[in-house]
């Protein structure tokens, strides 16, 4: 694991706790060294402080993922607006904690991340190409969107869509489940293998981000609010 956090104490304390719980720790204190380490050593998974001097945590997020580097990355951030969590996945971030946080929520975030870690999703990603051929049982296919699971590519019509491993994990679900509304508790289970209570707007940035990578001007809207259930796939 690579963690970069520019706070001595709290990146002092997170690297004991993380090396407790197991885990092999990386600690920097800013971007230009976590983006050294991250080429050096091909980390498992990142965990970045969004604020740190020089080249921040987005930043470093953004040099990665226009690399083609795909490994997880947790977000730390004290920024506690929709907006500033937006701007994180917009660099490519799978998931965040805000600050203050407990250790116990970074490492379900953590074992949720690396759980979904597949060969074929981390490091570098397939360059691209033209859609493969269907192979019998090989892909999903519903309202429009078309998934190719084990190459974690997928398309709206002949749009191939950008994903972060978080919004095609969650894709993946609803396709799966098209037209069947999946409450918030079963898809945080899924998702992020811990349900992070009613209070969590996670999930609601998450689904928020993915119809705006899903949505096309005239087209039909297909990821759906159930009010105070949750969310269903359908073609309107």
């Amino acid at each position: 694991m690579l963690l970069a956090e520019d706070d001595r104490a709290i990146r002092n304390a997170l690297e004991r706790a993380l090396t407790l719980e197991g885990y092999q720790v990386m600690a920097v204190a800013d971007g230009v060294e976590a983006l050294a380490q991250a080429h050096r050593n091909r980390p498992d998974v990142l965990v970045l402080d969004v604020m740190m001097p020089g080249i921040d945590g987005l930043q470093v997020c953004r040099v990665l993922r226009a690399e083609g580097d795909r490994t997880p990355v947790l977000m730390l951030t004290a920024l506690v607006e929709t907006a500033d969590r937006i701007a994180g996945l917009d660099a490519g971030a799978d998931d965040y904690v805000v600050k203050p946080f407990d250790v116990e929520e970074v490492f379900a975030r953590l074992r949720a991340l690396l759980r979904r870690t597949s060969p074929v999703a981390a490091g570098s990603a397939p360059a691209a190409e033209e859609a493969p051929k269907a192979a019998p049982g090989r892909f999903l296919e519903a309202a429009g969107i078309r998934m190719d699971p084990q190459a974690r590519r997928a398309w709206r019509g002949e749009r191939e869509l950008e994903l972060t491993r978080t919004e095609f994990e969650l894709l993946e679900l609803l396709v799966r489940n098209a037209g069947i509304v999946l409450d918030h508790s079963t898809i945080y289970d899924r998702i992020w293998g811990y349900d992070f209570g009613p209070g969590s707007k996670n999930l609601a940035v998450y689904v928020g981000y993915l119809r705006r990578k899903l949505d096309e001007p005239g087209a039909p809207l297909l990821i759906h609010t159930v009010r105070g259930v949750g969310y269903v796939l359908r073609e309107d």
